[in-house]
């Protein structure tokens, strides 16, 4: 419930009438701040001797970003800034692509790669995504002028929605955390003027996702971990390290190409850093996911560097936002103390 609840939520956090005003510049950058970290997260793995599938997906692992320093940016006033509307809006991009090669990788790791299987699972794909999206939000709506919108109301249609978007997911044979990650869009749409923060805070912040973590935190084991940093680190290293290069590149590469200054080039890259909450789904599912001889899809080195990177990652993309954001704000009082 816990995972469901945080892809649920990284899908409600989407702010598709932001990601609208600026889709295209969006698209854009959301291309860039995926595609380079995927393919660094596919080149390190294959450095590293793992199979085309399990570099795939350990390249979908490194592409998803959270924004975590968005209330930061926020606090900042720069919430309206295009710069930072075409991140959130990339994060769009990011979030469900990487969800889909995760689905397309589960499937060739649990029942091998066929080309009439793969396209079934993309039809199955391109009819489920708008299924989820348009209807869904349609009776969400229904049941919101249905029911009246009292927080019981709100908490049943919330996880009404989610259980079956991701029961939907998994009669097509993919993981529920696509389905709750769509479910969370879909539900934005629908609740759109109607106050939904405090039910989902009081019952997901402080119960599910933290059991959720405390999930994960059980999945270590700390001699691996150790022996990861020890036997490992050029895995950990080309991980953490490629990630940030690729970052760094794609918000570079797509700041300059659409007219950005070097300071919103800076918030772009600082706000596309953190990686929590799609990047340890995603890590988590892969790691549970074993085929019929007993092989899971990442072992226990791949997600130990993916816990360091949501550490490093979680802590440089919070002082970079605030040093990004501070540098924004002393250019703009500078400029108003000129024009006064």
């Amino acid at each position: 419930m816990g995972k469901l609840l945080l892809m649920f939520l990284v899908g409600f956090d989407i702010e598709l009438s932001e990601f609208s005003r600026a889709r295209n510049k969006s698209a854009l950058f959301g291309a860039f701040t995926f595609t380079f970290p995927f393919f660094v997260g596919v080149g390190v793995a294959l450095i590293a001797g793992y199979s085309w599938n399990a570099c795939a997906l350990v390249g979908s692992i490194l592409a998803p970003h959270t924004l975590l320093g968005l209330p930061v940016v926020k606090e900042s006033g720069l919430a309206s800034r295009e710069s930072v509307l075409v991140t959130v809006g990339a994060t769009v991009f990011t979030d469900i692509l990487s969800i889909l090669v995760l689905a397309v990788c589960l499937s060739i790791h649990l029942t091998g790669f066929s080309a009439t299987a793969l396209a079934i699972q993309l039809i199955e794909l391109a009819i489920y995504v708008p299924a989820v999206l348009v209807v869904l939000s349609w009776i969400a709506r229904f049941f919101l002028r249905r029911y009246g919108t009292s927080k019981s109301a709100r908490i049943i249609i919330l996880f009404m929605i989610m259980a079956a978007a991701a029961q939907g997911a998994e009669w097509i044979h993919l993981e529920g955390i696509i389905g709750a990650l769509l479910a969370g869009i879909a539900a934005k749409s629908a609740f759109k003027g109607t106050p939904t923060e405090d039910t989902l805070e009081v019952i997901s912040h402080s119960l599910f996702i933290p059991a959720f973590f405390i999930a994960a935190g059980f999945l270590i084991d700390f001699r691996v971990f150790f022996a990861t940093l020890r036997h490992d680190p050029l895995l950990v290293a080309g991980i953490v390290g490629g990630l940030l290069a690729a970052k760094w590149l794609a918000a570079q590469g797509a700041g300059r190409l659409l007219g950005y200054p070097s300071k919103d080039r800076a918030i772009m890259f600082a706000l596309s850093v953190p990686h929590v909450a799609a990047t340890l789904a995603v890590a988590l599912v892969a790691f549970g996911a074993m085929n019929a001889a007993g092989v899971r899809l990442i072992d226990e080195p791949v997600l130990n560097a993916t816990i360091v990177l949501v550490i490093v990652t979680s802590f440089a993309g919070l002082v970079w936002v605030g040093r990004a954001s501070a540098a924004i704000r002393t250019s703009e009082e500078l400029i108003h103390s000129d024009d006064g």
